[in-house]
């Protein structure tokens, strides 16, 4: 049974409530322990997982937040930014699933985030599991 920590940038409440039901079934269905922790915002959660793994309390990870186009430049920043880093923290041997949702609107978050429609937080959920059996298989 492994420890799997949400990590979640609780600005949409509501659409990270959804987010974090799918990643939470996910993570139990497949029969491990699940744990959320939340940050103010997207950019905090690569820094909050690498801060998780050296306690090395958790195996893996899934990162859950919204972002959605605004009037301003920031949608690019905080988007990108947050994925480049989470994926610097992926190949440096960290399982985590993204589920940062980042869209127009918050109609296409309703959809992506919903567990019965798109069910993005399950699927992130279930990418950090296939990247910590990865991990697994290769340590052998």
């Amino acid at each position: 049974m492994a420890r799997i920590l949400i990590v979640e940038a609780r600005f949409y409440a509501h659409l990270n409530d959804m987010l974090i039901t799918g990643a939470r079934a996910a993570i139990m269905d497949a029969g491990h322990e699940v744990e959320v922790l939340t940050v103010p915002g997207a950019l905090e959660i690569p820094g909050a997982i690498a801060l998780a793994m050296e306690s090395e309390q958790y195996d893996g990870f899934v990162a859950i937040g919204v972002v959605i186009r605004g009037e301003t430049y920031h949608f690019e920043i905080v988007a990108g930014e947050s994925a480049r880093a989470i994926m610097a923290l992926t190949m440096d041997g960290i399982p985590i699933g993204n589920g940062i949702i980042t869209v127009e609107n918050e109609a296409q978050a309703l959809v992506r985030a919903d567990p019965a429609q798109r069910n993005k937080g399950g699927e992130a959920a279930k990418a950090a599991l296939a990247l910590l059996h990865l991990q697994d298989r290769f340590a052998r």
